[in-house]
């Protein structure tokens, strides 16, 4: 398990003033700020987020030490961190992603079909990618209880039912 999880994106400045526009990805977009500090995703700087309220895909928020405009542009694609130990337990049919990635994925009969490198969200659904052994692209599984039946966090395996011909 990571010792932190990614809670948002900075988009850029909004203003001149110095706030920036921030996206959740937080199942509650507005607790984005109940976790800080959150920090850039190499550790180097930590921020405390005052959230200002909601706006075209984000919101607009204040940052502790951001006070201009190019101070804002600057952090444009810059992803937020919180620390594990701020984040809420989940319940047992819910995972943060962080910790699917890396997860070994088998078929129901226990053959390997690869390993999680990412998991998506698009809108629609969750998607977990996988990396197959000996292929050069990768595989999108849906993440629904029919595609993936059994993930087991302590083992570090997930097992998946694939729709016929996925991964063939």
């Amino acid at each position: 398990m990571t010792e932190r999880i990614c809670v948002g994106a900075i988009a850029g400045a909004f203003g001149v003033h110095g706030e920036v526009r921030v996206k959740s990805f937080c199942a509650q977009p507005e607790a984005l700020a109940a976790y800080g500090p959150l920090w850039t995703e190499d550790g180097t700087r930590s921020f405390t987020i005052t959230l200002n309220g909601a706006i075209s895909k984000g919101f607009a928020a204040r940052l502790a030490g951001v006070d201009t405009k190019e101070q804002g542009d600057a952090l444009r694609g810059v992803t937020l961190w919180a620390d594990r130990a701020a984040m809420p337990d989940l319940p047992d049919d819910e995972y943060y992603y962080a910790d699917l990635v890396g997860l070994t994925v088998h078929d129901t009969g226990g053959a390997k079909l690869g390993e999680v490198k990412a998991v998506m969200n698009h809108g629609a659904a969750d998607l977990l990618e996988i990396r197959v052994p000996g292929a050069s692209q990768t595989v999108l599984l849906p993440f629904t209880r029919t595609a993936v039946p059994t993930v087991d966090l302590a083992a570090g395996r997930i097992v998946a039912d694939p729709p016929d011909g996925l991964f063939d």
